[in-house]
């Protein structure tokens, strides 16, 4: 279950807030605009600033010109203007004590990240040779550019860390969330002036990044410790209470990744194993039933290092999106299958949906549900007109007749009523994607664990129960009502307006800490983490990711 308190494992599931404040953003694509460049700031002199190291224009301005990235370039020069030229990393007396801050954070960053790209020898070498200087001297050639090569540095790892990795293209995921925007040069400004003090107010990610990050530690563990083969699935039935050679080596993995509460090294297939089976098909989305069989060795035989890169790509999605308002909201995770409604930023209910298939993907955008549609009628979007209907029509002149359809000009749609292929309700977010939420007559796939059946739009197990909810200030629809209205056979519309109006927000996560603190895993249905991992890891910086 995913939920949304992102403060402690108590709370509701941490890892949706992910998605809420950037999901409200449009998801129009625009030109990336370079940074402005501030006026500088003349009023700052010796006399009223903070240090009496000023940064010599003639040198900045050759430095500047030399930045291959424009838009640092600019953030560079901005960042010097606003302060006149003082030196941002020396004091008089010798290097600021922000510095071992600034390079931990950053070591931090490429440790679970896996961009090495960072890493800069050279500005660590100079740090070390300078450190030892009680007395510094602005126009030192060596202090001067290590400066410089400092606030470079920082926006370099500014604009990876808190904004996400800009090696990923993420409309070529069909992730049309705009990126998380900070201003950097505001962020750095504050940091020096308060001595690295709010650090906590410009975390690059929120809670779930690093509910995340500790599981990740202890698959680092699991991987230095343990050599796991995979292990033969075979066909062989598994009884309760039968002894097993292969028992102790599922015991030995399910404590390692929590699902055992204890270590036992015995052959027997006893309830407590059971059990451990059931939480570890929980937490991967599979059929709870205790079974060992197929689906179970088919999870448990993925190896240890592919479970790392695949936390560490949903590490690196959380880095998109900052945290969540306390507001009422929807959201649904895609690959979980699900669907989670919040009233006040707090988990009220969830369902099943079915999701759209991997030839008809679910686009990862957001919307505002403002309309309600009871006994609505079903327009046949083109595509399947074109591919499904027509045809349907050449075979057989009947077709529209035993399917409730009807001609509506050029187009064809399907009359209200309980055959209705969006069911008895649909709700609507305008989007450009033609994607919305609906009833279905298809009940039966609600009870499949994989649930990608749909040509895009989703479809809810229980549609009354979300009318309900979104209409539970309105004292004129009663539960009787609203049951009318879906079964009226004759399309009625209910507007949202106001506050009645309510976000709508669709994530792509294929690993999330849930609220009781277990590390949940789905599959990658439709190959976006395939996508990330080819541009995320490559051999260099795996090696540097996945050090222990």
């Amino acid at each position: 279950m995913i939920l949304k308190n992102i403060q402690t494992h108590a709370g509701n599931n941490p890892w949706i807030l992910l998605v809420i404040c950037a999901l409200l953003a449009s998801c129009s694509k625009k030109e990336k605009k370079l940074p402005e460049i501030a006026v500088r700031d003349t009023t700052i002199t010796i006399e009223n600033s903070f240090t009496e190291l000023f940064v010599d224009s003639v040198a900045l301005n050759g430095f500047v010109k030399t930045t291959e990235n424009d838009s640092i370039a600019n953030q560079i020069q901005s960042f010097y203007n606003h302060r006149n030229y003082q030196f941002a990393w020396f004091f008089p007396d010798g290097l600021a004590d922000f510095v071992p801050t600034f390079l931990g954070l950053q070591n931090d960053y490429i440790h679970y990240s896996g961009d090495s790209s960072l890493y800069n020898a050279q500005l660590v070498s100079r740090i070390d040779s300078l450190k030892i200087l009680k007395k510094i001297n602005p126009k030192d050639t060596a202090v001067l550019r290590t400066e410089l090569l400092l606030t470079e540095q920082f926006f370099r790892y500014a604009s990876k860390a808190y904004t996400g990795d800009h090696r990923i293209n993420t409309q070529e995921l069909n992730w049309f969330i705009p990126r998380k925007k900070i201003n950097t040069e505001a962020f750095l400004d504050s940091l020096l002036k308060n001595k690295a003090q709010n650090l906590s107010a410009y975390e690059p990610v929120n809670r779930q990044y690093n509910l995340l990050k500790e599981n990740l530690l202890n698959y680092y563990k699991i991987r230095k410790e343990e050599t796991w083969d995979s292990l033969p699935a075979g066909k062989k039935k598994f009884k309760e209470g039968n002894r097993y050679a292969i028992i102790p080596e599922i015991k030995n993995r399910l404590f390692a990744l929590g699902d055992l509460p204890e270590a036992d090294s015995t052959d027997i297939l006893d309830t407590t194993l059971t059990r451990a089976v059931r939480s570890f098909q929980a937490r991967f989305g599979l059929k709870q039933d205790g079974q060992i069989g197929a689906s179970f060795f088919r999870e448990l035989n993925v190896p240890v290092q592919q479970r790392i890169q695949q936390i560490l790509i949903n590490m690196e999605r959380i880095r998109w999106v900052p945290a969540t308002p306390t507001t009422d909201y929807l959201l649904v995770n895609i690959p979980e299958y699900k669907l989670h409604v919040y009233q006040d930023g707090e988990l009220a209910f969830n369902m099943n949906v079915v999701v759209g298939s991997e030839a008809h993907s679910t686009v990862i955008f957001s919307g505002t549900l403002n309309q309600i549609v009871f006994s609505p009628y079903w327009n046949v979007p083109p595509s399947i007109l074109k591919n499904e209907i027509l045809p349907g029509i050449k075979k057989n002149k009947n077709y529209l007749a035993r399917h409730n359809m009807e001609w509506n000009g050029n187009a064809v749609r399907q009359k209200p009523g309980p055959k209705n292929s969006l069911g008895l309700v649909k709700f609507l977010f305008p989007n450009s994607y033609n994607i919305y939420l609906h009833d279905t007559p298809s009940k039966n796939l609600f009870g499949e664990s994989s649930r990608a059946f749909s040509h895009g739009c989703i479809r809810l197990s229980e549609p009354k129960k979300l009318a309900e909810f979104l209409l539970r200030k309105d004292s004129v629809w009663t539960e009787e009502k609203i049951t009318a209205a879906m079964n009226l056979g004759k399309e009625k519309y209910v507007r949202l307006r106001g506050k009645a109006e309510i976000p709508v927000f669709i994530g792509y996560f294929t690993v999330w800490v849930d609220q009781n603190g277990r590390l949940n895993f789905r599959k990658d249905i439709y190959g976006h983490d395939k996508k990330m991992a080819e541009r995320l890891f490559s051999t260099t910086s795996e090696e540097i990711a996945l050090e222990d």
